[in-house]
């Protein structure tokens, strides 16, 4: 009796699970890599030459004595007058002023003093005191020392005044007067000191140590001025104009700024007179706090955590998809 082995058939393997079994063609990585360096490069340098910020140098106080010296003499007299932006601005800087606040909220004068900042002493009379061999300018600083707070005060504000009504705020076309007592030399001789490049560096803290990078004074100093204001309108940087711009280098500005820079273009904070005007930086400073922290709980915030459901933008993205596999269902 004669036995056959039994017929054995033969199976098609199956396919690995996860294999791909699409439609499949050539791709050059190196190739892509390439096309796509070059393209970012190109695209990067022609927007940077179009829609770069101006490399501006750094504004000094040097620079501002020289190029606008009536506008020098005015502020160091409104310093020691004591009616100039810093004299008053409040914590951290001083005890002048509340500062501002958010309703009941006076989170800038809780904050206190932390960087001591005296105007008329810092700006003006310690760095006078270093100018020996001028012998008026030391009588002036000696009148000046000998008198009181409210003395000085009449002074300075006198002084100032006078320069308001002066022609182009010329020092030279005041007419001298008592009633300025030593402010006009004072003042004069501190033109000359930042005109030298002196002021410069001496009022940069040198606390810090040997990499000296503390400029709190100079900036609080220039910034009471009306040359800085004027060179900011200048870059159209003020808060009118939407001003945005790096500090160096011919980049893009940081556009991400619109949003904060476009809480003070609505009515109520353009003006500085009003309750949100006056308390402008703390409120929108609060307000971009809660954006911002919706933002990052929004994936556990109930309804807001569906508008993307709701909205199916992810649809459109996937398209491709959802036609010819999903037949459009999410």
């Amino acid at each position: 009796m004669t036995t056959t082995a039994p017929t054995r058939t033969r199976r098609t393997p199956r396919p690995a699970p996860g294999k791909w079994h699409g439609p499949m063609r050539e791709y050059d990585l190196a190739k892509e890599f390439t096309i796509a360096l070059v393209v970012i490069a190109l695209l990067t340098t022609a927007l940077a030459v179009l829609f770069s910020s101006p490399d501006e140098k750094n504004v000094t106080l040097q620079q501002w004595a020289k190029n606008d010296g009536n506008d020098f003499v005015a502020t160091a007299a409104g310093e020691l007058a004591g009616t100039t932006t810093s004299a008053g601005y409040g914590a951290p800087y001083n005890t002048n002023g509340d500062g501002q606040s958010i309703g009941p909220l006076k989170l800038q004068k809780w904050a206190g003093v932390r960087i001591p900042v005296d105007p008329p002493n810092d700006f003006v009379v310690t760095p006078l005191s270093t100018i020996s061999g001028n012998s008026a300018l030391t009588d002036a600083l000696n009148q000046w020392k000998g008198a009181s707070a409210d003395q000085q005060t009449k002074w300075a504000a006198a002084y100032a005044d006078a320069l308001g009504k002066a022609p182009d705020g010329d020092p030279t076309k005041v007419t001298a007067s008592p009633d300025y007592g030593p402010v006009p030399v004072m003042t004069n001789s501190l033109e000359q000191l930042t005109t030298s490049g002196q002021l410069d560096s001496q009022l940069v803290d040198s606390s810090t140590g040997f990499f000296q990078t503390n400029y709190t004074k100079p900036l609080l100093f220039l910034a009471d001025s009306a040359y800085l204001d004027d060179f900011a309108a200048g870059q159209h940087l003020h808060g009118d104009q939407w001003g945005m711009m790096n500090e160096t280098g011919n980049f893009p500005g940081q556009a991400w700024l619109w949003l904060y820079t476009f809480w003070y273009q609505l009515p109520g904070f353009t003006d500085a007179n009003s309750t949100l005007g006056a308390n402008a930086d703390a409120i929108i400073w609060a307000i971009m706090m809660v954006l911002s922290l919706l933002l990052i709980l929004l994936p556990f915030i109930p309804g807001l955590r569906s508008i993307p459901r709701w909205i199916p933008v992810y649809k459109l993205i996937w398209r491709d998809y959802y036609r010819t596999h999903a037949g459009g269902r999410s």
